[in-house]
């Protein structure tokens, strides 16, 4: 079978499991290790399209159950589908909308079937089975699709995480079943299990089986210890395919990229950079600024003197200030080229320093800079 997205690897690093590598998509090609923006209601927050792309951005990532919520699949299968809707023209990556189901807390009820919640907008009752987020996913035209599974809380039994893991596997089928274009989009499977390394082992052999263009991890950066979080992705990126593109989902801080480059992952995304954006903090060569600092009232240097986005070559810490304390949005849109310029730039040199054998000299030297995290 035709898969409309494929891996290609260029490179691996010779002191880490970091990679290079290239992802295939039907709207162009994707350089890895990668950060894509989150556009969550076809929109990157703050952000025109055209100032994404020309920042370096090759795929951003929407999200199923907001789309299905407002407009509404068919609105955007009318229109031409996510990419002529939103005009982007190059990749997206499609979130099956199971995290936001799951995170409704008392407003869902999961059954084997799927899952039935009330609208966060108007309280109104839907369900959404495997095969109904595929259909939408359809409706979106997305490359890559994310199958519907279940994300387990952060603590949570182990009789819970093994049915939970059981059941995402049950759904993945059913989503793949349900699937039929292959050559137009890509399904990825989802790996659970929590913080059970063995849950995770038996996840990964369970959905590895189905040879999918594809794999993420999931279930992890849910509110547990950092540590315990790099000890499970230790194990978790060895039990995934070596040919296949590796995704690491809801990650962008900077050194939880750093750590997931360093073991072998391929793909992040993240809300983080638009979001703190909104409330006045900014990430840096050398660590977060936060804007609202009364210090920057009359601070004329740029926001980052290391940095050649729009917002650093033409404004100053001391106008950026001004905009945030005065409720201006320019705000939020300049913070927000800045933080997502920040993390594509950072991933750029990522991929330099795997070519030339020195990702670990550049993540010290980062790191040295930046502070703490």
């Amino acid at each position: 079978m035709k898969h409309a997205v494929t891996y290609e690897l260029i490179k691996e690093d010779k002191r880490t499991r970091a990679r290079r590598g290239v992802i295939h998509t039907p709207h162009g090609d994707i350089q890895t290790p990668v950060f894509m923006p989150v556009g969550t209601q076809a929109s990157v927050k703050a952000m025109r399209p055209e100032e994404v792309r020309d920042m370096g951005a090759e795929i951003i990532l929407s999200n199923t159950y907001h789309l299905y919520l407002r407009p509404g699949q068919e609105i955007v299968r009318q229109a031409g589908g996510l990419h002529k809707f939103m005009n982007w023209q190059r990749a997206i990556l499609t979130d099956s909308g199971g995290f936001q189901v799951f995170s409704l807390g008392a407003l869902r009820r999961i059954t084997e079937e799927g899952v039935r919640f009330r609208s966060h907008i108007d309280g109104s009752e839907h369900f959404i089975t495997p095969e109904k987020s595929i259909e939408i996913q359809n409706c979106l035209g997305s490359d890559i699709m994310m199958a519907f599974d279940e994300c387990a809380p952060y603590p949570a039994d182990r009789a819970y995480v093994k049915n939970s893991l059981e059941r995402t596997t049950r759904w993945l089928y059913r989503c793949r079943d349900y699937h039929q274009d292959w050559e137009r989009q890509s399904l990825f499977g989802i790996m659970q299990g929590g913080m059970y390394k063995d849950l995770r082992k038996q996840s990964a052999e369970e959905i590895v089986a189905l040879d999918l263009p594809g794999y993420a991890i999931g279930g992890l950066s849910v509110g547990e210890p950092k540590e315990l979080m790099l000890d499970i992705l230790d194990d978790c990126v060895l039990l995934l395919p070596a040919d296949k593109p590796r995704y690491l989902m809801g990650v962008g801080t900077p050194d939880y990229l750093f750590e997931g480059v360093e073991r072998g992952l391929d793909m992040f995304d993240c809300v983080l950079p638009t979001r703190i954006a909104r409330h006045g903090m900014a990430m840096t060569s050398h660590g977060r600024v936060n804007i609202k600092n009364a210090r920057y009232e009359k601070d004329f240097t740029p926001l980052d003197p290391e940095c050649d986005c729009y917002t650093c070559r033409n404004y100053s810490r001391a106008y950026l200030r001004h905009l945030f304390k005065s409720g201006e949005m320019l705000s939020s849109m300049l913070l927000s080229h800045h933080n997502l310029h920040f993390l594509i730039n950072m991933m750029k040199n990522i991929r330099q320093a795997i070519e030339d054998d020195c990702f670990t000299e550049y993540k010290h030297e980062f790191y040295g800079k930046y502070g703490k995290f």
